[in-house]
């Protein structure tokens, strides 16, 4: 349904009053980093804040001082930050997909059920590898965050996606393959038949089982029918939930943040997920381009190499090239930005310069908070 329309934030602290920011792009633009400076923003400003992170490197909990993080939220302790710790509360977690589906499925169903539905070959395929769980996971773990109401402030890292679609889409795909019309018709002689179904098939059905184990070299087939017999009953729970889950995300107090780099194919994948935001009502709150290089033009200096044809010192001769250089990258990036995104919205467009050193620890992590307030 369309969001009621809010109008787009002034600052950045401005956007940290909303309550879920969902922090998006393509793989390897900052996102994870860009997700954990916002929640700690959030917390130095006093509020409780709660970074979720997808990210297989385990780089946000290296970067918040923890050893490891979980399915669990974990509280950053005061020694993280280095005598200067937050007015608020940090927490900070980290997706276990195949753990969210579980939990989803005994909060929908009898534990005897879903202990069914763990034991089912299939289901483990399902929940740790189909295409679209993961991105769907984030936001059921996203839905549970925001209804134990104990955080004013939730960031989501989503999944590196190879398109922008995949996480806008994530309900809709999971629950269409859950309500699997098609494969249930061809499978449906054999769920009916419940438990006892290898008894009650039909002789070409049983061939057809025979053939399948041998050629997969497990029950396969099998495997498909007792899940979907188990799942029968909760495909509208499951769909009822989907649905309040993007009511969340198209809420008002919801505001997706789109991660870049300074490079055409980011910044045209930055481009297309921010339209499809629009087309989907859901609030686009800032873009924010990582790794940009800004170097002020010099009064005098507009043509630094000409300049440097007129010394005959050495050191500055080399100081005006390099001035040349940083500063020819500087307008090439600023060219491309904003022949990219340059009528993008009324969004903010916000820059992280390229920092010289990587961005590690709290103390980093804040002065990528501070760079996207001055920015």
């Amino acid at each position: 349904m369309p969001s009621r329309r809010q109008p787009p934030p002034r600052s950045l602290d401005d956007l940290l009053r909303r309550h879920v920011i969902v922090c998006t792009g393509s793989g390897g633009v900052g996102k994870t980093t860009t997700s954990a400076a916002l929640a700690l923003r959030a917390a130095d400003a006093g509020q409780r804040a709660i970074v979720c992170t997808i990210d297989p490197a385990r780089r946000l909990a290296q970067s918040l001082g923890l050893d490891e993080l979980d399915n669990s939220p974990r509280q950053v302790p005061d020694s993280a930050f280095g005598g200067d710790p937050p007015r608020g509360e940090l927490w900070a977690m980290m997706l276990d997909m195949k753990t969210t589906f579980d939990d989803m499925i005994l909060d929908l169903t009898t534990p005897e059920r879903a202990r069914a539905i763990f034991e089912n070959p299939f289901y483990k395929h399902v929940s740790s590898t189909l295409a679209g769980t993961q991105e769907y996971m984030a936001m059921e773990k996203l839905w549970e965050l925001h209804e134990e109401g104990r955080w004013e402030l939730i960031v989501i890292d989503t999944p590196p996606t190879r398109s922008a679609l995949d996480f806008l889409d994530a309900p809709r795909r999971l629950t269409d393959f859950l309500e699997g019309r098609l494969l249930k018709l061809l499978l449906w002689p054999t769920i009916a038949a419940g438990r006892g179904y290898l008894r009650a098939l039909s002789f070409g059905t049983q061939v057809m089982l025979k053939t399948v184990t041998r050629v997969t070299g497990s029950e396969l087939f099998a495997d498909v029918a007792s899940f979907f017999a188990a799942f029968e009953g909760m495909y509208g729970s499951f769909k009822a939930r989907a649905e309040r889950v993007k009511e969340l995300l198209v809420a008002p107090r919801t505001a997706f943040v789109v991660v870049a780099t300074p490079h055409e194919a980011m910044l045209r994948e930055a481009r297309y997920f921010a339209e499809r935001l629009a087309e989907e009502h859901a609030p686009l709150g800032a873009v924010i381009v990582n790794r940009a290089h800004s170097v002020p033009s010099a009064p005098g200096l507009e043509d630094p190499l000409a300049t440097e044809a007129r010394t005959s010192d050495p050191a500055l001769a080399w100081a005006l090239r390099t001035y040349a250089s940083w500063r020819e990258l500087s307008l090439r990036e600023d060219s491309l930005v904003c022949s990219v995104l340059g009528d993008i919205g009324r969004a903010p467009l916000w820059r992280v310069p390229d920092f010289a050193e990587e961005v590690h620890d709290i103390p980093a992590l804040r002065r990528v908070a501070e760079a996207l307030a001055g920015s």
